[in-house]
């Protein structure tokens, strides 16, 4: 084959050169504009979120009653290097930077919620609930 048959042979092109091919009809002449056919979207006011609405007082709350959640009881923490990590043994003592007899924090998911104080009930600790953190704190906690 030469180089003329290479350069008339087009047809895995769809046509010739100098013809426009069909299988290029779908992508539309270049000279028009695909934004012409745009039209505005149409959005629905914004309402005033601050005030409750009809919806607000109807939500079932069922629907997440029983979903699962993690309620942990912190006895205290502290910063130690790896090498004395790697150096506890059985009988090792690690201080904490909680007092003896102060109140023990209550997490849910990993957000402080309460705090109280250990009890023993029928031969198992338990926690006797002495503060509620109110919803505000938390939130001032967030930020």
């Amino acid at each position: 084959m030469s180089d003329e048959d290479n350069t008339n042979d087009t047809s895995d092109l769809g046509g010739t050169a100098n013809e426009p091919s069909d299988n290029n009809a779908d992508w539309g002449d270049e000279s028009t504009n695909e934004h012409d056919d745009a039209q505005a979207a149409a959005f629905a006011p914004v309402s005033d979120t601050s005030a409750p609405s009809s919806m607000d007082s109807e939500i079932n709350l069922d629907v997440i009653l029983d979903v699962p959640v993690t309620v942990s009881m912190e006895v205290g923490n502290t910063k130690i290097s790896i090498r004395n990590l790697l150096q506890l043994n059985q009988g090792s003592v690690i201080e904490l930077d909680r007092l003896a007899g102060e109140p023990m924090d209550v997490l849910v998911n990993k957000t402080l919620i309460a705090r109280g104080e250990v009890v023993v009930v029928n031969d198992k600790f338990g926690l006797r609930l002495t503060d509620i953190i109110s919803p505000a704190e938390r939130v001032k906690k967030l930020k």
